[in-house]
């Protein structure tokens, strides 16, 4: 797999220089506000530069190892990322599948860059890694994403009770599967 792909408005980047920690920060601290009520609680250093050098470092030999990959959304020959994807949880054998999961700076919603990014990077990861589906799941609030991955094709299969601890509570998820054209 490639660590740079780009769209028409987008370069989609993995990153493995910790120079690129600030940036990376910053697109946390900026949108803290909006990403906290929805995600896992964050540990007290998560908002430090050495926090996210290390993760970069661990999510870079990650990739390199093919247990996850996190793909950072930059604007065409931006510094400034407005958001990443993950792909994660990859099984091989019988089941070839992976989850994926994303978010987007809360100053760039609504205005299809997700659609964008997913689009390109959604079969590519399908045939470079052999998957059979894709996994997302979804809060049954989250309006938003849940048209995204329609719109995207993902099918919903399911409704996962206490799913996942979000923000230090146990919250219901659907589960919505993307199958790649094989």
């Amino acid at each position: 797999m490639n660590v740079l792909y780009t769209t028409d408005r987008l370069d989609l980047r993995i990153l493995h220089n910790t120079n690129d920690a600030p940036a990376i920060l910053d697109f946390y601290e900026r949108n803290r506000e909006f990403l906290e009520p929805v995600e896992p609680a964050r540990t007290t250093n998560f908002y430090t530069l050495e926090y996210q050098r290390n993760n970069m470092n661990w999510e870079y030999n990650a990739f390199v190892k093919s247990n996850y990959i996190r793909i950072w959304i930059f604007p065409k020959n931006a510094c400034t990322p407005i958001g990443c994807i993950s792909f994660s949880e990859f099984q091989k054998g019988i089941f070839r599948r992976c989850m994926v999961g994303y978010k987007l700076d809360h100053a760039h919603c609504h205005q299809g860059f997700m659609t964008e990014a997913l689009s390109t990077l959604l079969p590519i990861v399908a045939k470079e890694y052999y998957l059979r589906r894709i996994e997302a799941m979804v809060m049954p609030t989250n309006l938003a994403s849940i048209h995204l991955l329609e719109n995207l094709g993902f099918l919903k299969e399911g409704y996962l009770h206490s799913f996942a601890q979000i923000n230090g509570v146990w919250q219901d998820h659907l589960l919505y599967t993307y199958l790649p054209q094989i």
